[in-house]
């Protein structure tokens, strides 16, 4: 079945690539990434081995879930086809752009409503709404999911 305008959620391609492709990749890399950047929270001072190693696998499932819904709603905005007729640049701009804008939000309210975690001095920050949103949480969202699908669309499934 070749999948109209708006009905990517009708080829199995679609599917197989997200599940076979971009997941895996995600995954991989997002793991790579909080174990890099969690010493940039006091946690990593201020913790034991176990909890920080439960953080690293609890975050990384998080951005399983976020980066997973975010390309999913990426292709329902973009109304895309099978996977041979997305626009892949399109597609990864607004995936980065619904995980970044979800990434401000979380910072935002565990930082400030929550107090869930608080950054080390070590964590660049910028401001935005009121709060120092740490610079390595909000590029993770830019970077990883759009690289994800390039490796995800390069390697096929």
């Amino acid at each position: 079945m070749v999948a109209k305008a708006g009905q990517w959620h009708r080829e199995s391609a679609a599917w197989r690539l997200i599940a076979l492709g971009y997941l895996p990749w995600l995954a991989g890399l997002n793991l790579a990434w909080e174990t890099a950047h969690v010493r940039l929270y006091t946690s990593w001072t201020e913790a034991p081995l176990g909890y920080i190693a439960f953080a690293i696998a609890h975050c990384t499932l998080g951005d399983l879930a976020i980066g997973v819904l975010a390309l999913m709603l990426a292709l329902i905005m973009s109304r895309a086809g099978g996977p041979s007729r997305w626009r892949w640049g399109r597609i990864a701009l607004l995936t980065a752009a619904i995980g970044a804008g979800y990434t401000v939000a979380s910072e935002w309210m565990n930082l400030t409503i929550l107090r869930s975690w608080s950054y080390s001095e070590q964590m660049p920050t910028i401001e935005i709404a009121g709060a120092g949103i740490g610079l390595s949480p909000l590029l993770q969202w830019l970077v990883v999911p759009p690289l994800a699908l390039s490796l995800a669309r390069r390697i096929g499934t």
